[in-house]
């Protein structure tokens, strides 16, 4: 007997060990942001100021967060057969991600037109494109990759079956699965019971748990309904205010850091690749959500979605 638990205690560790980085499933757009005085109301044309075009979605802005801050990453979307997707693929290769998951579209490449305001606030559409491509199918061909990832992280930019899907087989084989709930989107109750960490704002969490969450008390109230539902622990995103922990126990706050914010795009992508990162070196959730602030905190002091995530270097804990 007692050979027989120390064999599959042996055998747990080593499949622990045999686990790999970080994986991210999720969309990949091309952005097309312009700077303006005023966000234009419905109906209204304003002149705006800078225009930028680089690589976004928010898979892509997460998996570039997490490798750029010391993650092993491999990324999978669903780009077309365009030019927009023949550049995400190169600029990802750059960035020193694994995209050998990159599956092509008949469909043409996502893009995103975003408008930022003086206040850093922005309003944002988006053509999914090849992102809305990404079938049940796609995912189990990556099911190996699945099965080997020590952390896998999820949006709702692509078709929730397959995320759905990924959060299963991902679960089933024991890895950490993250979830970022945004755009929230409807979602099957099935999938909380797959989600070891829940990582909404202030809306997300309200819309998801059905109880408004406007402070911490409430959010602390709103995370208990989630956790009933068989998610496991949240960290509720607040913004400039700061991250709350929920694992169960007494809920924990990380404040933000103060800066001078100029665009806020990506600043949540940030802190979920960054998140993932620490989580991946073993810290705790608390230190996580520090590092993770930090990073945040110099996204929104530049303009753009990729272009102003930071590097590893840069943060200064």
């Amino acid at each position: 007997m007692e050979r027989n638990r120390l064999r599959k205690i042996a055998q747990l560790i080593t499949h622990h060990m045999s686990k790999k980085g970080i994986l991210v499933i999720g969309s990949s757009n091309t952005d097309m942001t312009v700077k303006t005085k005023e966000l234009p109301r419905p109906g209204e044309t304003v002149l705006g100021g800078v225009f930028t075009m680089g690589a976004g979605g928010k898979g892509a802005n997460q998996a570039v967060a997490a490798q750029r801050l010391g993650g092993k990453v491999k990324f999978i979307c669903k780009v077309g057969r365009d030019i927009f997707g023949d550049n995400s693929i190169a600029q990802y290769k750059k960035e020193g991600l694994d995209t050998s998951g990159i599956l092509r579209s008949d469909q043409p490449s996502g893009v995103a037109l975003i408008s930022v305001d003086q206040h850093a606030e922005n309003c944002i559409v988006v053509a999914s494109g090849a992102n809305g491509d990404l079938t049940e199918a796609d995912i189990a061909s990556c099911e190996k990759d699945l099965k080997e990832c020590a952390i896998l992280l999820l949006q709702l930019e692509t078709p929730i079956p397959s995320v759905l899907k990924a959060a299963k087989i991902a679960h089933g084989a024991g890895a950490t699965v993250v979830l970022n709930p945004a755009p929230a989107c409807p979602l099957p109750e099935e999938i909380f019971k797959y989600i070891d960490l829940f990582i909404p704002n202030e809306t997300e969490l309200s819309t998801f748990s059905g109880t408004s969450v406007n402070d911490m008390a409430s959010a602390e109230k709103a995370a208990a309904a989630m956790q009933a539902k068989g998610v496991g622990k949240l960290i509720v995103t607040m913004g400039s205010k700061g991250a709350l922990i929920c694992e169960g126990g007494p809920s924990v706050f990380v404040p933000a850091r103060k800066v001078k914010a100029v665009d806020t795009t990506a600043a949540g992508d940030t802190f979920c690749g960054a998140l993932c990162v620490a989580v991946s070196e073993g810290k705790a959730l608390k230190d996580a959500a520090e590092f993770a602030c930090a990073a945040s905190a110099l996204t929104v002091q530049k303009m753009g979605a990729q272009n102003s995530i930071p590097y590893r270097k840069e943060i200064n804990l």
